[in-house]
């Protein structure tokens, strides 16, 4: 009889847990839906992006338009009535394109003088105010370059041409495959004597929109100009090479300037639990100078922005301190970033979680994420724990990186997450002059800030212990 009463209490139990998580489970698929109605009616990232890209434009770092950017987000953020809105001061590079660059085919027979569209990239030096007339040599990889010698590339201009691999599903792969011929081979090409780099546009598009991005010299190395050409041209000069020399001429009249004073823009709502617990939505306000930084990443910071907004609408009040950080310098330093994590090592700030968004504004998909090795398995099991409640939006979680920003912010107590939207479109904009406000689909972009709401929401609910 014992053992029956003994039973019949350990199911009763069971039941009763049961239901409780499922009534408590319940009550969160309702937030959540309130979350999702509030981002779709009330939301504001899409009025505040066409601010950002028509009134203000590209966001270099050191650039009049990066300043005017810092004071529009902060005094948005400023309406939103957070407990703190402030600056952080870091200091940036300054690098400045300067003339429109200038790229000519200048001694194929077969078509004559061809204007090539061209780009310099960024941090490049200039060729000078005569420019560079050289022969061109193709290359596919730096192993190329270093099994060609200097025999073979002294005094040349060196083309690489390596395309971005169509054959990826994850356009992202296919991106970080095809880069380091646009951040080395400059400082490569130079170790053989070459005089100046053309770069295939890392993207799968065929098109004469040219792509630029961010390049370095590698210590030691002999500084030479490196320019972007687009893919229909890279197309059309590696098959003339097939055929006969051919000799560029390229002129652009980039330098970098002295480090100016800088800005990340930061907003916060007071955890009323656990303030001291952080959890960081974020972006990179910066952009590069052409087009408009609409999906890179005007989209990721109004985003994280109108998470704030979101729940201030709500009323909500977190347990845990949220905290939107748009960070300045991710496209040419990360200045901005390092200044942030040396400021957070410095006062002991823990970061339970870090959240960004720099994949652009298209339909979310999910959400990457990335941890301490230590303690990452266990708290990444108990965040799947949440997937029923994402999973009828779209979202879903898998294991991987986060983003460049908040990389410096990996802890054994906290998890990093980077924004899944759909990227098959997003390196057709990515770098470009046509990255621009009307690329921006408006019910994407709010569906990527709900969905960031939403896992912010759960985890201060939940915790990651």
């Amino acid at each position: 009889m014992k053992k029956i009463i003994s039973f019949l209490l350990f199911s009763f139990s069971v039941s009763f847990f049961i239901h409780a998580q499922n009534q408590d489970l319940a009550e969160e698929a309702f937030y959540v839906r309130e979350i999702y109605n509030t981002a779709l009616t009330q939301g504001q990232c899409h009025q505040w992006l066409e601010h950002l890209t028509t009134n203000i434009g590209g966001r270099l770092s050191g650039s009049p338009q990066s300043i005017a950017a810092i004071e529009y987000t902060r005094q948005m953020l400023d309406t939103l009535l957070l407990d703190k809105v402030y600056l952080q001061e870091c200091k940036v590079p300054h690098w400045v394109r300067g003339e429109p660059e200038q790229v000519k085919i200048v001694s194929s027979q077969k078509l004559g003088s061809v204007d090539l569209h061209a780009l310099a990239l960024g941090n490049s030096i200039g060729t000078g105010a005569m420019g560079i007339t050289a022969e061109v040599i193709e290359v596919k990889s730096l192993e190329e370059l270093e099994q060609l010698g200097q025999d073979q590339i002294e005094g040349k201009i060196v083309f690489f041409n390596r395309p971005f691999d169509p054959t990826q599903i994850n356009t992202f792969a296919g991106y970080g495959g095809a880069v380091d011929q646009r951040a080395f081979g400059a400082s490569r090409a130079s170790n053989y004597g070459a005089v100046g780099c053309l770069v295939r546009s890392v993207t799968p598009s065929l098109d004469y929109f040219p792509h630029t991005g961010g390049m370095s010299y590698e210590t030691g190395s002999i500084q030479i100009p490196s320019i972007a050409i687009s893919t229909k041209d890279a197309a059309l000069l590696s098959s003339l090479l097939k055929e006969e020399p051919i000799r560029v001429y390229m002129r652009n009249t980039s330098q970098m300037l002295d480090d100016k004073t800088s800005y990340n823009v930061i907003g916060e709502i007071m955890g009323t639990e656990k303030p001291e617990e952080i959890i960081l939505v974020g972006g990179h306000l910066d952009s590069w100078d052409v087009g408009q930084g609409a999906h890179d990443d005007g989209a990721g910071c109004v985003q994280a922005m109108d998470v704030l907004q979101i729940f201030k609408r709500l009323n909500y009040q977190p347990k845990r301190t949220i905290r939107c950080v748009l960070f300045m310098n991710e496209e040419n330093g990360l200045r901005g970033a390092r200044a942030y994590w040396q400021a957070s090592k410095e006062s002991g700030t823990l970061h339970l979680a870090a959240i960004e968004s720099d994949r652009g504004g298209f339909t979310p998909r999910g959400f990457s994420c990335d941890g301490d090795p230590s303690t990452f398995n266990e708290k990444f099991k108990k965040v799947t724990r949440w997937l029923p409640l994402l999973e009828p939006y779209g979202i879903g979680l898998k294991k991987g990186g986060s983003g460049a920003d908040i990389s410096g912010l990996k802890n054994p107590d906290g998890l990093l997450f980077g924004l899944l939207p759909d990227s098959q479109r997003y390196f057709d904009v990515h770098h470009a002059a046509n990255d621009t406000f009307d690329k921006v689909n408006k019910r994407e972009l709010e569906l990527g800030a709900a969905a960031m709401a939403s896992l912010v929401y759960l985890l201060d609910k939940y915790g990651l212990d």
